[in-house]
Formats: structure tokens, sequence, C-alpha cells
């Protein structure tokens, strides 16, 4: 496969190859070119979903049929402001159904996963420890620094992360309230985490459990009650709703017991000046007690879009479907010695689209260039905001620092990072085909340009 010889072609016209799986849904972008370095031009290849994933056309379709009719949310008698509060709680209503929450469950419209991890670890009782293993996304990783924190070793096996985390609860004490934060599946190696195991171990033991499902929702049906989390968290950009919402949906009792997560507009219920001078505050018991400000509808309305948009396609098919994509390009790399992908449990743990590795003789930062450059390829390079896990898998100290998605070495030397490349349910075959045909030529043939590093990045040099 030359890089000169890619033609642009119609992504959403192109299927799987595989007759028992689905065509991949249609995405935003799914048509556009972008120029190679080498000459011409190519349809691009969009390979890191799990970074953001493209909005999904349905979801752009029915944000820009709302969007004339946008108004204030909870805040005016008009038609418009009346319209959109319905539709922001019908698709609060939606992520309910989506998820499959209890009937008590309370649905947080937040920023992101990020922004949803932390209004829980805002809400924790007083003197609750958190759980957590050494393998998490820095969002699910770091927010816990005013809580008295055990962090994991990584584990080799689903079994021994069980095993691990029973043990820990067992010994911690005092014997007080716990939580336990755990990814469905990695977004380094795609890996999915046993969950339903790690949640009866944390209940067995008096602990709660908030899952990070940035990385699962987008690609596996997530059922609050089946796996019995008693949270969950998620964002939109990566369900394919790049809209600048997240959701934190579970138990209400902690979210109740807590300060508002803002204070402001909307989560207070009453307001009244004190004989005193002061100011006396009712809070709403809802969820609008930590939603203050005027809401992102437009955002919490694309998440409920693409709730209903992968439920009606059918999750039987996509994950069949992303199976398919997946064994195209584990057995596309496992033809190139030099490639080492990155694992936690081994080649037969089941996975979601997101694999990550090294190439010999490669710095990480450089081959990921090339791909962008001479094959219109966008996949990521770097540490994936997951450092202790990666430099785990790496061999390294885990403890080194490293600047997120920076290379540490010049084009041709070694750095302590890896590639990712991740993909769901708007990818073509092309693009995964063309990606593992690109990372043999790479390394069989070499670069065909030059690069350099240019502030943390490695470019084309163009000089």
């Amino acid at each position: 496969m030359s890089a000169h010889t890619h033609a642009a072609v119609d992504t959403a016209a192109v299927e799987s190859a595989d007759p028992c799986c689905a065509a991949p849904l249609p995405v935003l972008g799914r048509d556009v070119t972008v120029p190679l370095v080498t000459g011409g031009e190519v349809t691009y290849a969009a390979l890191d979903y799990a970074a953001s994933a493209p909005a999904l056309q349905r979801v752009w379709d029915d944000v820009a049929a709302y969007a004339p009719y946008y108004g204030s949310v909870h805040r005016g008698a008009g038609y418009l402001s009346q319209l959109s509060t319905d539709l922001f709680e019908n698709s609060r209503a939606t992520v309910a159904e989506f998820l499959d929450c209890r009937p008590a469950d309370q649905v947080v419209f937040t920023r992101s996963t990020t922004d949803s991890l932390n209004l829980l670890a805002a809400a924790l009782p007083a003197d609750c420890q958190v759980f957590v293993f050494e393998t998490e996304h820095h969002a699910s990783l770091l927010p816990w620094q005013d809580a008295r924190v055990t962090y994991l070793n990584a584990p080799r096996t689903p079994q021994q992360a069980v095993a691990t985390l029973e043990r820990a609860l067992a010994d911690r004490e005092p014997h007080g309230p716990a939580l336990v934060c755990v990814t469905g599946a990695s977004n380094v190696t795609g890996e999915l985490w046993p969950v339903k195991e790690l949640a009866a171990a944390a209940h067995a033991h008096g602990a709660r459990i908030v899952l990070d499902a940035a990385q699962l929702a987008p690609h596996h049906p997530v059922s609050v009650q089946d796996l019995d989390v008693d949270w969950i968290a998620f964002s939109g950009h990566k369900l394919y709703a790049p809209f600048g919402s997240g959701v934190l949906a579970g138990r209400a009792d902690w979210l109740q017991d807590a300060e508002p997560y803002l204070a402001g507009g909307g989560a207070s219920r009453t307001v009244a000046r004190r004989a005193d001078g002061g100011v006396d505050v009712e809070w709403h018991t809802t969820a609008a007690r930590h939603e203050a400000g005027s809401p992102n509808v437009i955002g919490v309305y694309s998440i409920a879009s693409a709730c209903k948009a992968l439920t009606e396609a059918g999750f039987d098919g996509l994950v069949a479907r992303e199976r398919h994509l997946i064994a195209t390009v584990r057995e596309g790399l496992a033809e190139v010695p030099e490639v080492k992908v990155l694992s936690l449990f081994g080649d037969d743990a089941p996975r979601v689209g997101v694999i990550s590795f090294v190439v010999e003789g490669w710095n990480s930062s450089h081959f990921a260039a090339a791909l962008s450059a001479e094959y219109g390829i966008g996949v990521r390079d770097g540490l994936f905001c997951a450092h202790p896990l990666v430099r785990t898998l790496l061999g390294s100290d885990p403890q080194t620092q490293g600047e997120c998605g920076a290379p540490e070495a010049a084009p041709g030397e070694r750095s302590l990072n890896a590639i990712r490349v991740s993909f769901g349910a708007g990818t073509p075959d092309e693009h995964v085909e063309r990606f593992v045909g690109a990372v043999k030529e790479l390394v069989r043939d070499g670069a065909q340009w030059k690069y350099r590093t240019e502030d943390g990045r490695c470019v084309p040099d163009r000089g």
C-alpha cells in the first residue's frame, strides 16, 4: 500500500466485509479530506475515538432541528422556555432508561466524566475512604485528593483485581464509609474490567462503587441494575455527542446530603435575608441541587439523542461489528514483529475498540506524526492521561513524571510513551485496513518525510 495511492471515498457507503456485521453509523466529518505531506489528499481516518468520538449524524441533525427553539430552562413562561425545559427533563429520563437506573436514582448533568467524578468526590461523607487502582484514567485517579485514598497496584488478571480489592477493603481501618472507583473499559488497553464482581466485593465489605463508563458506554450496553453499581459517570463527547455535557447517575443520598457542587441559581429553592443581615438558603434535594447556573440544554439533548440512536441501532450488531474491527487491527499488528501491543489481562481478554502499542526503533510521537502526515490517519500518542498505567505497561517506573501527550525524545529515539488507535460505531473497514497497511509499510520502509520536534510535538519538517 502506498501513501500516494489512497483515494477519497464515501466512507458512509463502506460496509463491513463481514456480512454478519452492520454498516458503520453515519458520523459527522466522514467525508472530510486532508492533505498528505507527500502530495494529494485522502479521506481522513479518524481513529482517536477514545479521546473524542465524532458526532453521530443523527445527533447533529437532532441538535440542528432543536436549535431554533432554544430557550432558557426552568426559568421562563414563554413557549420556547417551556419546550426547552421539557426537552431537558425528558433527556434526563432518556439517559436513566439508557443506563437502566433504579427508580430512585438521580441523573445529574455535568460537563464531563471528570466533572462528574469531582462532583461525587465533593459529596463524600466524612471519613470516607476511597479505593482506586493505579490503572485508572486521571479523571478517576485524581479527584479524591481531599479523602483518604488507597491506590491499588495494577492487577494482571480480572480475578486478581477482585482479590486485591477484597483484601484492601477487609483491612481498612476504621471500618467506615468507603467508595471504590473503577473503569469499565481501559482507555489504554481497551480491556473490560470485572465490574459486576468488583461491585459485589465492594458491597460485601460495606463499600459503594462508582463506575467510570467513559470508554464503556459508547461500545457496550450498560445497566446500573445488572452491574449493581452505585453510581456511573460518562461523557457526551465520547458517546458521539461532543457538545460539552456529561452525566453522573446513581444513588441520591450522598448527593442530597452534600453541599451543592456549585452555589447559585437553579440549585437554590428559596433564598431569604435574615434579620442579622445574612442569607438563608434552602437547596433543592433533586438533581438540580448540583446543576447550578443555566444548563447546557443542547449538550444534554445531544447525549439523549445519542442514547436513543445507539439503542435503536442495537448494541448486538454494534458489538459484533466492533469485534470484527478489533480482530482486523490485532491480527494485522500481530504480523509485525516490531510491534508490541500493551495489555494487562492478556490477548484473550474481552475488550472494546481501544488498542495501544509501541514500535521497536520508533519514537511513538514520530510514528503517530507519520501516520497523520503521510496516510491521513489520526491516532493518539503519549501517556493518555493514565501515566501510572502506561509506565507500568512499558516496564518503566510508574512514578516517573511526564507531560500528557508530549514526546520525550527526538524522532528515532526511544520514548516512554505509546501509540493508541481507537474506533467505534462510525468507523468503516477501510480506515482500520488503511491503518494496518500503514503500520506495516512504515515499519518496513520507514517514513517518506523528515520530521522535527516543535512545541513538544513531532511534525513534518517543511523547511
